[in-house]
């Protein structure tokens, strides 16, 4: 049973919390975001009413709501809320818990929720330890990670478990966020007022983390005489509202300036445009799109590996989300930008499509037909094919193109960079296929 000396020193402590903790959801209908999770029916719901032992992991970016969740159950269902954090517990600590939690269900039969935050930090036999109070429900165990918990959880605890995906919230969430915290008794209560545009600008500067967003708000509202504006919001964070409507003609002009100065090879310019889209708040997924669109339609086989750094930027990026993710692009747009450049790959696929749009099609040559069904080869089909892998160095002298485009020319490579191989092997290569 708390002391009263506890429950003083409790009451004392909760005017002073943070906003973000102050406005945490008292029930699962009070959290923004993460409907996919929340909706009538879904798992974790009818964990919930059911009020039944369970273990979860809540993989997911920061500010997400994963400690939230964890609260929220604990609240929901009036169970015992112990945190461990991962970065500071050993085993020692994880068994004590544990065994408190054994004891207080034995003599009140009260369950107890284990929330271990980052839980993917603790090593294997911090995992372990674990495993019994999983196995037996001794705990109503909550793992929150931002990591990918199939690589940083062992399988017997993961298989255990229910694993749960939280995704950022989106804006429409934060300002949800926003106006609760403004108007709630538990937040500013209405002392002060939210200009619509500084709204906007702690949507973008939050980027889906809801926690920052409440962070910066409590850090407005302290310097705020009755209302927050943009230049209050600037003043409190440090941070510059950066121009930049996402509908308008910033959003194209920037991104198109970002583009050409790639193409021109120009790494500063083409960083400075990276960074005022990430300042702004542009969703990094389009950036690393519009990375990869690059890779192959300006630099292409002048420089090969370029696709596969733009790819691996993109998926850096979904993975780890902002702000860690701008490193990726950021490598990413340097290597773009220093890359010898060729839009022969643009050049060949479009005067393909061309003339297959202007009904260039012809007939598949029949040594090169499918003969895999019944009756194709009394149709002649695959009669004749030379498999390529028979020959010296691979290759066949015969016919692969529909005889009306024998002689167009598609693919022409440049002298830049590493494409300048790629052009003498594919000059050899045609010359020889067409028997010139």
């Amino acid at each position: 049973m708390d002391s009263l000396f506890d429950s003083a020193a409790e009451e004392a402590h909760r005017g002073h919390e943070p906003l973000a903790v102050r406005m945490r959801p008292r029930g699962l209908d009070e959290v923004i975001g993460q409907r996919h999770l929340l909706g009538p029916g879904t798992p974790l719901r009818r964990l919930v009413e059911a009020e039944a032992p369970m273990s979860l992991f809540l993989w997911g970016p920061p500010g997400t709501g994963k400690t939230t969740l964890a609260y929220v159950v604990a609240g929901v269902t009036k169970r015992r809320f112990v945190e461990v954090s991962a970065v500071s517990a050993g085993v020692k600590e994880v068994r004590a818990a544990i065994e408190q939690a054994r004891r207080e269900l034995g003599m009140s039969g009260r369950q107890t929720v284990l929330f271990v935050d980052e839980v993917h930090r603790f090593n294997k036999a911090q995992q372990d330890a674990l495993l019994p109070a999983v196995e037996n429900r001794w705990v109503t165990f909550i793992g929150a990670t931002t990591e990918n918990p199939f690589f940083s959880v062992i399988s017997p605890l993961l298989s255990r478990s229910l694993l749960l995906t939280l995704e950022s919230l989106s804006e429409d969430d934060i300002r949800s966020v926003l106006e609760r915290a403004v108007a709630d008794p538990r937040g500013l209560d209405g002392s002060t007022k939210l200009a619509p545009e500084a709204a906007e600008h702690l949507t973008r500067l939050a980027g889906g983390d809801a926690r920052r967003s409440l962070t910066y708000l409590e850090a407005a509202s302290l310097i705020a005489d009755g209302e927050i504006t943009v230049e209050v919001v600037e003043r409190a964070v440090d941070k510059a509202a950066v121009r930049y409507d996402r509908q308008g003609d910033q959003h194209y002009d920037v991104i198109s300036g970002f583009i050409k100065s790639m193409r021109g090879s120009d790494a500063d310019a083409a960083l400075h445009y990276l960074a005022r889209m990430i300042e702004a708040g542009e969703d990094p997924r389009f950036i690393a799109r519009r990375i990869v669109i690059f890779a192959s339609e300006d630099v292409g086989m002048a420089d090969p590996t370029c696709l596969q750094v733009a790819v691996a930027a993109a998926q850096a990026v979904e993975f780890i989300g902002l702000p860690e993710g701008r490193l990726n692009l950021a490598q990413a747009v340097i290597h773009c930008a220093l890359a010898p450049k060729s839009n022969a790959v643009t050049n060949a696929i479009g005067a393909a499509s061309e003339d297959v749009r202007r009904g260039g099609i012809g007939h598949v040559p029949n040594h090169l037909r499918d003969a895999h069904y019944g009756g194709a080869g009394k149709l002649g089909h695959g009669k004749g094919y030379k498999y390529p892998h028979d020959f010296e160095h691979g290759l066949v002298r015969q016919d692969y193109a529909p005889q009306e485009l024998r002689e167009r020319r598609y693919y022409q490579p440049t002298r830049h960079g590493a494409e300048a191989a790629f052009a003498d092997r594919w000059s050899k290569i045609r010359s020889f296929l067409r028997g010139q």
